[in-house]
Order: structure tokens, then C-alpha cells, then sequence
């Protein structure tokens, strides 16, 4: 009796495991907030690339370095100057940003 309802459970399991579970489309149609577009940060960041635009090559460089969140070790592997050196650079590069940004 017992490996009777042992089987019959497994097979149940088995069963329920292999069915796919729907939803109708009108149930979960109100969860689905439809959010105001806000192009705040869309502005913001064309802001910025237009004040980037306008750093000498280097500088772009080594914003765009920073902007992907490397450390200054790499950024001064890659650009070929001393650790210390882009941290100079990268300093003064956010200063001319400022300056550009907000005159």
C-alpha cells in the first residue's frame, strides 16, 4: 500500500513538473506601471560628452578610462605615463569639465 502511493506521488510530481503554467494577459496587465518618459538624464549625458568633445586627446582618454571605472594603474598602463602623472591629469581634467559645465 504504501509503495502504491509512493508511485502515484512521484508520478504526480513528474507530471506537474513537465505542464507550463500561463497567465492570462488580463490579469497581469495592471502591474505593469507605464512610466512618464523623463529625458533628464538623456540631456545630462550628451551634456557631458559635448563638454568631453571639447578636452584635448588625452584628457578624452583618460575620462573615458575613468568613466569605465578603471583604476589609475591601468589607466597609466594604457596610456603609457606614471601612476601618480594620471592622477594629476585626471584632476585637472575634472576641473576643466567644471569649467565647461558650469561657467
Amino acid at each position: 500500500m504504501y509503495r502504491v502511493a509512493l508511485n502515484t506521488a512521484i508520478t504526480l510530481y513528474r507530471k506537474s513538473k513537465r505542464r507550463i503554467t500561463t497567465q492570462d494577459y488580463e490579469s497581469i496587465s495592471f502591474k505593469i506601471k507605464s512610466e512618464d518618459y523623463d529625458d533628464t538624464i538623456e540631456q545630462q549625458l550628451k551634456l557631458m560628452y559635448s563638454a568631453v568633445r571639447k578636452l584635448n586627446d588625452i584628457d578624452k582618454a583618460l575620462v573615458f578610462l575613468y568613466l569605465e571605472d578603471k583604476s589609475y594603474r591601468e589607466i597609466s598602463h594604457t596610456l603609457g605615463i606614471t601612476e601618480v602623472n594620471a592622477r594629476v591629469k585626471m584632476s585637472r581634467a575634472k576641473e576643466k569639465l567644471r569649467k565647461i559645465l558650469n561657467p
